[in-house]
């Protein structure tokens, strides 16, 4: 695959914020955070705290953005930070998250105080849109004076709580939009080629270059495999033009790329991939292996 002239901008161009405006006007709603995420999440008031950590401006009343903590935190029990949704089209990673806390979370909370945030990007997750209004990637908007407000509210709120962080999963997905779309409105944007066009298909693990904790990728693979296939590497022994550190995982360097993994200091980092448009797959099993893979990285800690 190669790239293609993208249908704003002129090509070899970076966008300006003409062209910005361009791509926000034709953006449209296609699914309901308030009925797929905020009602989901009322039932769970009695098991768990629900704290509104902001809201996103370009609707207030429509967008808040909420975290769920354990009720019975306790400052001696080890601290895990479950985030999804930072790339609103994902959808596994947001239903992961909620399908998490409705079926397997109480069963941590004797032994680990959680903090979920299911959907950082609420209005990527009505748009179904990788990128934000401003078209800005989040998930690469982890850093001091973020110009990603979805970003910034959530980096504002972790560093608020000043808690030793233990864990953090980041749930994600890859669907074929990133090459019919997401790539290439990147290469149209940034003015840039894109030259990685692979999308895995199956399951695989984003570890943290600066700490990768191979046994903990290896534990959480393990647990998943159970539920669903993990990805072959390609040709060239890569998933997604990266090398592999061990089957079904490859190495970013999470806080340099200002990924949302390195949000923070936690020691054991990762982030799921799932392929949702695979034909071994379906929606179902794809939440099912963010659930699983949730389950396992606490397990292993």
């Amino acid at each position: 695959m190669s790239d293609s002239i993208y249908s704003i901008g002129v090509q070899g161009q970076p966008w300006s914020d003409k062209e910005k405006a361009l791509w926000f006007e034709g953006q449209s709603i296609k699914r309901s955070y308030q009925d797929e995420v905020l009602a989901k999440l009322e039932p769970l008031a009695d098991s768990f705290d629900t704290v509104q950590y902001g809201s996103l401006s370009i609707d207030e009343s429509r967008y808040p953005l909420y975290a769920i903590k354990s009720k019975n935190w306790q400052t001696d029990h080890k601290t895990v930070l479950v985030t999804g949704g930072v790339h609103g089209y994902e959808t596994s990673g947001v239903q992961g998250a909620i399908r998490f806390l409705e079926t397997s979370a109480n069963g941590f909370s004797d032994e680990f105080n959680l903090i979920v945030v299911p959907c950082v990007s609420p209005w990527g997750y009505e748009t179904i849109n990788r990128w934000n209004n401003k078209a800005i990637d989040p998930n690469r908007s982890f850093y001091p004076d973020s110009p990603a407000q979805e970003s910034a509210a959530l980096m504002a709120f972790i560093n608020e709580l000043d808690l030793d962080i233990a864990m953090h999963i980041d749930l994600h997905e890859t669907t074929d939009t990133d090459n019919s779309e997401f790539r290439p409105a990147l290469s149209a944007r940034d003015a840039i080629e894109q030259k990685n066009w692979n999308i895995p298909d199956g399951f695989y693990l984003v570890g943290d270059s600066t700490k990768p904790e191979a046994d903990f990728q290896c534990a959480i693979n393990e647990a998943v495999a159970k539920v669903t296939h993990i990805a072959p590497a390609d040709d060239n022994d890569k998933l997604i033009g990266v090398d592999l550190a061990q089957f079904g995982v490859i190495n970013y360097a999470g806080r340099e790329l200002g990924l949302c993994m390195g949000l923070t200091d936690a020691p054991y980092v990762t982030t799921t991939e799932v392929y949702p448009d695979s034909p071994l797959v379906d929606g179902e099993n794809c939440i099912m292996a963010q659930v699983a893979a949730i389950s396992a990285a606490i397990k292993f800690i």
